[in-house]
Formats: structure tokens, sequence, C-alpha cells
């Protein structure tokens, strides 16, 4: 053999040794940047089934997704004995990646409902559909197509005023890979067009899904990744100044300001209807498959944040009367449909000024904002077990 062959092994060698390398130490040190995310014919997207890995973009959990697609431990399908069971559909919050899984608010459900009197000694099992991003049309498919099989008792829907209603508008949302739900002559028809959007088309492409199968089971791969899409070379020191914002209390990223008045344009009046109309058709399906739907409303940062002023000088600024303006409609809602409904967001804003403690935010991203932290959750979690023992005890 040629000394340029050997050279060339041996460089070959030395390099896929440092690759080897880099691997193990960053597995060693617990690196990670998974993608949790897939295209869904069902939803648009879905979890990933049988993805781990560490999430650390707001708060700190690792993260595993069961067999079955869900943010949640194993599950059988058939409903074992002397079980209520409770299937949750929601969105980021519910799906709760910011904190450990045992923190979570159904996880704290279904521990403090275990102690209910009223329950006799059943056995309580929650399971979590939620996914991030979800609106109630994605909701109501994922109550559809997956959860009836588990045969709940409860369907409890977790919405977020911020963004859920905007998450049904086509025009409002602006967001062609997902599915919607429009009026067409007074009906509410389903709206599948996600799945001829480009988009859409381009991530689930069998090129695309392998790439991404591949990085996953790769930690230099998410390194490398993660570096080419940091800010660093999304943009240059000459437009350092046209950076996002870190979101503030006037407005946390991803939620709507619009949501605290009465809808005054054509496309949030048609919003709240499709909104209204999703709610009252899974109400109606729910019944009939001998279930029972719980609406629990949640909160958005400023509802509940624990300092008077800040919130006083959040409505001025934003020329708003009521910050619980979405909850009370909602609640509105659910008292003509004889639907049981929990709204959050004022005990919460109770609990965080008596208290002077936010139950939203991370010491990692924005203070008193963006998704419930660990006591957020806990609070959330025995309250709605407090709902759901004394329901049962009428």
């Amino acid at each position: 053999m040629s000394a340029y062959k050997k050279n060339a092994l041996l460089l070959l060698g030395s390099c896929f040794f440092a690759l080897l390398l880099a691997e193990f130490l960053l597995r060693l040190i617990g690196y990670s940047h998974v993608s949790f995310y897939e295209p869904s014919v069902c939803c648009g997207t879905a979890l990933i089934p049988n993805t781990e890995g560490w999430w650390r973009q707001e708060g700190e959990a690792y993260v595993r997704i069961n067999s079955a697609g869900l943010r949640d431990h194993e599950h059988a399908i058939a409903k074992p004995p002397n079980t209520l069971r409770i299937a949750l559909l929601g969105d980021s919050y519910a799906e709760a990646f910011q904190v450990p899984m045992e923190r979570a608010f159904w996880s704290v459900l279904e521990r403090t409902l275990a102690g209910c009197q009223t329950l006799h000694g059943k056995n309580i099992e929650v399971i979590n559909f939620s996914v991030s991003g979800y609106g109630t049309a994605q909701a109501l498919q994922t109550l559809r197509q997956k959860v009836w099989p588990y045969q709940p008792d409860v369907v409890m829907l977790a919405f977020v005023t911020g963004n859920d209603v905007r998450n049904n508008s086509r025009l409002l949302e602006a967001d062609g890979t997902r599915p919607y739900f429009v009026y067409e002559n007074g009906k509410l028809v389903y709206d599948d067009a996600f799945l001829e959007d480009p988009a859409w088309l381009y991530r689930n492409s069998v090129p695309v899904r392998f790439m991404n199968a591949l990085m996953n089971r790769s930690r230099l791969l998410q390194l490398i990744y993660q570096i080419k899409h940091s800010e660093i070379f999304r943009f240059s020191a000459a437009h350092a100044a046209d950076r996002p914002k870190q979101s503030t209390v006037y407005h946390e990223q991803g939620l709507d300001d619009t949501i605290y008045r009465a809808p005054a344009t054509k496309a949030w009046r048609n919003a709240w209807a499709v909104t209204e109309g999703l709610i009252e058709r899974m109400n109606r399906e729910t019944r009939k498959h001998g279930s029972e739907l719980l609406l629990v409303t949640l909160s958005n940062g400023i509802q509940v944040h624990p300092d008077q002023e800040v919130r006083r000088n959040y409505m001025a600024h934003s020329g708003v009367d009521d910050l619980f303006y979405p909850d009370r409609r909602l609640a509105s809602l659910a008292e003509r449909l004889g639907l049981p409904h929990l709204m959050l967001a004022p005990r919460l804003q109770q609990w965080a000024e008596t208290n002077q403690t936010c139950v939203h935010g991370f010491a990692n991203a924005t203070q008193c904002g963006g998704h419930w932290n660990a006591t957020g959750h806990r609070l959330a979690g025995e309250w709605i077990a407090d709902r759901i023992c004394r329901a049962r005890a009428d």
C-alpha cells in the first residue's frame, strides 16, 4: 500500500474516531436538542413516539414520549376495572415540557384525586393527549381519532385564552400546515387543506423524515443543527437591532392582547364563533359517547401577575378593561350548554398577589410570563381535582 493511501486511511480513521468521541462526550454531559414533533394527517403535527431528550428552552425537564405518541407514561387502551379515566386535551401548557412529568398539573391531579373520598376507592388515571400549538380544532380531531378507544369517563379541555381562539382561524393564525373548521351555510365543516400545503408536504417527505430521524439519534448532529440555526448565523451584526426582543409583561410572544376585548373585527368575530361552535360540538360528541366534557380555562402571565400595578399598567397600555373577558365569555358559553367548567385565572391571580409569587415563568426565560412553573402546575392540579371531587359528590 502506498504512503498516500496509508495517510488517507489514517486521516479517515482519525476523523471517525474524533466523531465517535464527540458523540460520546455529548452524551456523557447530557447534551440533547431533540426534535419531538412530526407531521400528522390527523392534526398537522404530533409528538414522535418513543422520543426522549432534554428540554431546556424554558424551564428544564427530561422529556419522554410514550409508544402512543403522548407526553405521558404508558397506558393500556382497555380501561381497567374500577377506574375513573380522564382524557386531557390541550396545547403546550398541558404538554408541559417545562417541568418534569411528575410535577405537571395532570400528574398532580391524578395523585390528588386518588385521595377523594367520594370516588369510593376508584383507581384514577389521567391520560395526556396534549400537543404544543394545538387549537380547539386539533383537540376535536384528537378526540375523534385518538381518544375514544381509551373510553374516558371525563374529557378535559384545557383552554389557553391567550392563543387558542386565534389558533382556530386560518386568517389570524396564518399557518397552512394545520387543520381548521370553517362555517359553510351555517354549519361547521372540517377543512383539511393543510394536507396539500407545500410546507407540510415538505416536512412529511421521505428525505426530511429520514434526516430528522437520523438527527434525533445523534447528539453531534443535534449540536451542529443548533449552532447552524442559532442567532449567530441568522443575524449579522448590522441587523442586531432587528433581533426579536424578549417577551415582557406588556406582550408575551405567541399570545394575543386582543383577546381581552370583545372582538372588533370580522376575523376575530369569526374566530370566536368557530371556537364556541367547536366546544359545543365537542360537548355534544362527548355526551354521545357516554362521557362528560369539563372545560378548564387556564391563565396567561399578565392575568395572574403578582404585582397589581403591573397589571394596571398593562391594561392602560393595551386599552383593556377586563383581563378575564375571554374566561367569562367561555364560562357563559359553558353555562348555556350545561357544561361543567372551571376558571383558574381569577383564583391564580388572587393566590399570586397574596403570596407575591409568580405562577408563570422560569429563571432561564421570562419572569412571571410564559408557561406555568411548578407552583402554577401544583395549584392548578389541586384545584381541578377539588372541582372534580366535589362534582362527583353531588
